[in-house]
């Protein structure tokens, strides 16, 4: 899901032990000398004491970057306690709703963050940026005529080009491809800032994918990662290339990204398919990260990449399905649909098969690959 990366918690455990993980499988390391680096941190944003709504979620939203970048969803966590205080007021600051709602996306929250956005864009309808959350929350969710409306709101604001692209999104996920396409391509002919390019060419790339238009996603990825290589377009042109058995393109995309847990999946599901002598160090690695993602109580989502990893690395169809469902009943993006239907195709499962291209059918999802399977 957009804006952030693919990926599941990381657990509890203190940041001094999460570089550790990653030598699950390996052989211990003992210091030579007091001087020796083991690991080296990432810096953490420095917080104040403030009151100021502004500086607030300013530093949540540092917090939240760095949670991002790193993986790291205990550093969202931190986020969403700097701005505690405001989280029960129905009238808290604009800056702090969206803070709290980007947040609570970002840790799959879905349900209170469309309450907090549509509370404030009541009371400020003029929120082109909690208009735009509303659109993207609504359509993870399947909801696609709430996504219209929300799109509509940025339009008449005049927001450009969220506006039309967003519109366009949704055209073409209801299979209308040609008039998204057309869109997209008018809008990107007017689109300087590396941002907004990388962002319509994602979208475009997506509409040919569902398509059935492999050559036109290929080059529509590709200019994306060349207009901004973002942590989502890298990782959804891997999952391209790897639906593809592009297996070896797919492990040198992900070669200098930083290694979340996300790429490490792909990485491992390219290793595996390839027999390369990371695959099995990557499998130990995931699957110690999981068990620690399973002692946060509140982890109910991020079931997407355990479907990912049951298929892909452990080889283990039915336990896939089963993830895909629960995925399925938190967010209902097309590849939630694609992973339910090759689970249940791995699994032998041809009723699940159908129900994942039935349930496709009565959101008003189109999506060519459905049909292959």
């Amino acid at each position: 899901m957009r804006p952030s990366a693919r990926g599941w918690c990381a657990g509890l455990l203190p940041l001094a032990l999460l570089g550790m993980l990653s030598l699950a499988g390996a052989a211990p390391i003992t210091p030579t000398g007091d001087d020796q680096v083991i690991e080296q941190l990432p810096a953490l944003p420095r917080l104040s004491r403030s009151g100021d709504p502004a500086v607030a979620a300013h530093e949540a939203r540092a917090l939240l970057e760095a949670a991002r970048r790193e993986g790291d969803p205990r550093l969202a966590g931190r986020a969403l306690a700097r701005l505690a205080r405001w989280q029960d007021q129905p009238q808290a600051p604009a800056v702090v709703v969206l803070a709290l709602a980007e947040t609570e996306q970002h840790l799959h929250r879905f349900a209170p963050a469309i309450t907090r956005l549509q509370a404030l864009v009541q009371r400020e309808p003029g929120q082109a940026q909690a208009w735009l959350m509303l659109a993207t929350l609504h359509r993870v969710q399947g909801r696609y005529a709430d996504s219209d409306q929300a799109c509509q709101a940025l339009q008449s604001l005049r927001v450009q080009p969220f506006g039309d692209a967003c519109a366009a999104e949704n055209l073409a996920l209801r299979g209308e491809t040609g008039r998204a396409r057309a869109s997209l391509l008018t809008l990107l002919a007017r689109a300087g800032d590396p941002a907004a390019r990388a962002w319509l060419l994602t979208t475009l790339a997506e509409l040919e994918q569902r398509a059935g238009q492999v050559e036109a996603s290929d080059a529509a990825w590709r200019r994306a990662l060349q207009a901004e290589a973002d942590g989502y377009t890298r990782l959804a042109y891997a999952d391209f290339l790897l639906d593809q058995g592009r297996d070896q393109a797919a492990w040198d995309l992900l070669q200098a990204a930083p290694r979340r847990d996300g790429e490490r999946l792909r990485l491992a599901i390219a290793a595996r398919r390839l027999s390369r002598p990371e695959a099995e160090p990557l499998r130990r690695e995931l699957l110690a990260r999981q068990a620690q993602a399973d002692l946060r109580p509140e982890d109910s989502g991020h079931q997407r990449e355990r479907a990912m990893l049951a298929l892909e690395v452990e080889g283990r169809p039915a336990a896939a399905l089963a993830h895909a469902r629960r995925n399925l009943a938190v967010q209902a993006e097309p590849i939630d649909f694609w992973l339910l239907a090759r689970s249940a195709r791995a699994a032998g499962d041809l009723a699940a098969l159908e129900e994942a291209r039935q349930r496709a059918s009565r959101q008003g999802l189109r999506d060519e690959r459905l049909a292959s399977l």
